[in-house]
Order: C-alpha cells, then structure tokens, then sequence
C-alpha cells in the first residue's frame, strides 16, 4: 500500500472534517440543554476538608511526695555525780577577834555667806526717735526763691525733716508740709544740706519748720 496515496486521498479528509463538525455540534448542544452547566455546579461544590485533631497521651502522675524520715530523740548520758569539796572548819583557839574600828564623827558643814549683790547702774534714758526743735551749730541762710518773688508770694511756710548721721552732718532732707506749695522746695533742700547738728555718736532725725519773708 502506498502511504503517501492515502495521505492524498480527499475521501479521507472528509471523514475527519466531518467527524469534528460533529463534536463541536454535541458539544454546543450539551451547553444549550443544561448539561454543560450540572457538570460546572458539580465542579464547584466545596470539598469538606476534615481535620482530625491529634490525640494527647495524657500527662504522666505526679511523683509521690518524698518519705519523712523520723529520727528518734537522743538521749542524753546522766552526768557522773561529783561530791562538794571539804571545807576546813576552824577550831575556836583559832578565831581571832579583831577590834571594833573607830568611825570619826563627821564634820558639821559651814554654810559661806552669798556673795553681795552688786546693783548695776541705771540705764540712760532712751534718746527720742525725732527731736523736734534741735537747734544746728552751723546754720546757712536760705536764699529766697526768685519764681516766688516774680510771682509776688511775700511769705512762705515749710516743714522738714532732717535725717543726721553720727557725725551732725544732714544725708537727707524730707518736705513734709509748705504753704504755698512747691515754691520753696528747692530753696529748702539745697539750704538744709549744708547745715550741720552735734555729732552724737549715733544717727537721729531732726524735724523742724522754716519760714519765708520777702523784705
């Protein structure tokens, strides 16, 4: 039989064709009729997977608790019996009988007289915290102010107060009152400073009043 003959052979061809037109057709069929799609659902059903647990040999029993062992109480040896030891009486020409010993009287105690009570001499008076009226041994005449004069005030009124150091000398000058006003403040303060009190050895304040006339 010539092989190449067959292979060129149409009837051969024809059968083939046709037998995958008919395949492909009971294919389709089978997809339009409900086949095709029982065969997906049956695909598509989950799989039930069962686990099967792995079973635990129970624990082992506890150990027994270890045995006490009682020990019986010792005891102890009686201590051998030791007798006292002699003791020597003396014979009576033996005792000695010693004198009775002689206790001085005792000494009556002599009480010295206190000390004299020696009375401190009295404190000096405390010195006044202002002294008013405290006259300086070094006075300056104060200068009229020349506003008031412009201003035709013929008189003026100031009270002060004076803070003096230890040695007389005026550190601070204080207004504590003036009619009128402010007009002689500064005539007051530059003429004060220059002033000067006795030195007492401590530091006080001075308060005193100085009066303006014009002539």
């Amino acid at each position: 039989m010539d092989f190449a003959r067959q292979q060129r052979d149409p009837a051969r061809h024809v059968i083939g064709i046709t037998f995958v037109i008919l395949m492909h057709v009971l294919l389709i069929w089978a997809l339009i009729s409900g086949l095709g799609r029982k065969m997906v659902e049956v695909i598509k059903k989950p799989l039930t997977a069962t686990i099967i647990e792995e079973i635990k040999a129970p624990p082992p029993p506890p150990p027994p608790p270890p045995k006490k062992i009682i020990e019986a109480p010792k005891v102890q040896a009686p201590e051998p019996y030791v007798p006292p030891p002699d003791v020597p009486v003396p014979s009576p020409a033996e005792s000695v009988i010693s004198a009775p010993s002689v206790t001085p009287p005792p000494q009556p105690y002599v009480i010295a007289p206190p000390p004299p009570v020696v009375e401190a001499p009295p404190a000096p008076p405390p010195k006044p915290a202002v002294r008013k009226g405290a006259v300086p041994i070094k006075r300056v005449e104060l200068e009229y102010p020349k506003s008031a004069i412009r201003m035709g005030i013929e008189k003026g009124h100031v009270a002060v107060r004076l803070n003096i150091d230890e040695k007389g000398n005026v550190t601070n000058v204080t207004i504590l009152s003036a009619d009128p006003p402010r007009h002689f403040d500064r005539a007051v303060v530059d003429g004060l400073m220059q002033w000067k009190f006795t030195a007492d050895g401590e530091k006080y304040v001075v308060e005193t009043e100085v009066d303006f006339k014009l002539q």
